[in-house]
Protein backbone atom coordinates (compact mmCIF):
# COMPACT_ATOMS: atom_id res chain seq x y z
CA UNK A 1 0.00 0.00 0.00
CA UNK A 2 1.77 3.20 -0.88
CA UNK A 3 1.38 6.30 0.99
CA UNK A 4 -1.21 8.03 -0.64
CA UNK A 5 -3.40 4.99 -0.48
CA UNK A 6 -3.13 4.64 3.28
CA UNK A 7 -4.02 8.65 3.75
CA UNK A 8 -6.67 8.37 1.59
CA UNK A 9 -8.23 5.00 3.32
CA UNK A 10 -7.17 7.04 6.85
CA UNK A 11 -9.15 10.25 5.32
CA UNK A 12 -12.46 7.72 4.68
CA UNK A 13 -12.19 6.36 8.12
CA UNK A 14 -12.32 9.53 10.02
CA UNK A 15 -14.91 10.95 7.73
CA UNK A 16 -16.99 7.74 8.37
CA UNK A 17 -16.52 8.21 11.89
CA UNK A 18 -17.69 11.75 12.08
CA UNK A 19 -20.94 10.92 10.24
CA UNK A 20 -21.49 8.12 12.43
CA UNK A 21 -20.46 9.16 16.02
CA UNK A 22 -23.93 10.59 17.76
CA UNK A 23 -25.09 13.78 18.70
CA UNK A 24 -23.51 15.08 21.70
CA UNK A 25 -26.17 12.83 23.88
CA UNK A 26 -29.60 12.46 24.21
CA UNK A 27 -32.49 15.60 24.83
CA UNK A 28 -32.90 16.62 28.12
CA UNK A 29 -36.21 14.69 28.51
CA UNK A 30 -34.62 11.28 27.06
CA UNK A 31 -31.87 11.35 30.06
CA UNK A 32 -34.75 11.79 32.23
CA UNK A 33 -37.04 8.75 31.42
CA UNK A 34 -33.71 6.60 30.95
CA UNK A 35 -32.15 6.97 33.89
CA UNK A 36 -34.29 4.36 35.69
CA UNK A 37 -33.27 2.06 32.55
CA UNK A 38 -29.72 2.59 32.67
CA UNK A 39 -29.46 2.51 36.46
CA UNK A 40 -30.69 -1.13 36.30
CA UNK A 41 -28.13 -1.74 33.52
CA UNK A 42 -25.29 -0.46 35.55
CA UNK A 43 -26.70 -2.08 38.42
CA UNK A 44 -26.90 -5.56 36.49
CA UNK A 45 -23.23 -5.14 34.60
CA UNK A 46 -21.50 -3.89 38.23
CA UNK A 47 -23.46 -7.71 39.21
CA UNK A 48 -21.24 -9.29 36.41
CA UNK A 49 -17.96 -7.30 37.10
CA UNK A 50 -18.63 -8.90 40.46
CA UNK A 51 -19.24 -12.56 39.33
CA UNK A 52 -16.00 -12.43 37.27
CA UNK A 53 -14.14 -10.76 39.90
CA UNK A 54 -14.64 -13.47 42.12
CA UNK A 55 -13.97 -15.89 39.87
CA UNK A 56 -10.92 -14.09 39.04
CA UNK A 57 -9.86 -13.96 42.85
CA UNK A 58 -11.19 -18.49 42.94
CA UNK A 59 -8.63 -18.71 40.02
CA UNK A 60 -5.59 -17.08 41.47
CA UNK A 61 -6.04 -18.64 45.07
CA UNK A 62 -5.99 -22.44 43.00
CA UNK A 63 -3.26 -21.57 41.27
CA UNK A 64 -0.95 -19.73 44.33
CA UNK A 65 -1.88 -23.07 45.98
CA UNK A 66 -0.72 -25.67 42.99
CA UNK A 67 2.36 -23.06 43.18
CA UNK A 68 3.06 -23.02 46.52
CA UNK A 69 2.53 -27.27 46.63
CA UNK A 70 4.73 -27.74 43.50
CA UNK A 71 7.76 -25.43 45.18
CA UNK A 72 7.05 -28.07 48.93
CA UNK A 73 7.68 -30.95 46.32
CA UNK A 74 10.81 -29.55 44.88
CA UNK A 75 12.31 -27.93 48.08
CA UNK A 76 11.64 -31.45 49.52
CA UNK A 77 13.81 -33.18 46.54
CA UNK A 78 16.57 -30.50 47.31
CA UNK A 79 16.80 -30.82 50.22
CA UNK A 80 20.75 -32.23 51.52
CA UNK A 81 19.14 -35.47 52.78
CA UNK A 82 17.16 -36.67 50.52
CA UNK A 83 19.49 -35.42 47.44
CA UNK A 84 22.14 -37.50 49.07
CA UNK A 85 19.64 -40.22 49.36
CA UNK A 86 18.66 -40.03 45.41
CA UNK A 87 22.19 -39.52 44.58
CA UNK A 88 23.10 -42.94 46.54
CA UNK A 89 19.95 -44.56 44.40
CA UNK A 90 21.36 -43.60 41.31
CA UNK A 91 25.21 -44.46 42.54
CA UNK A 92 24.04 -47.81 43.18
CA UNK A 93 21.81 -48.13 39.86
CA UNK A 94 24.19 -47.73 37.58
CA UNK A 95 26.65 -49.86 39.63
CA UNK A 96 29.19 -47.12 40.49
Amino acid sequence: MTLGDREKLLRRIRQIRRTATPPDGPAPSDARDSQPERLQALEARVAHLEQLLEALQDSVHRESERHADLIAALQAQVAPGAMSAALAEDARNRGL
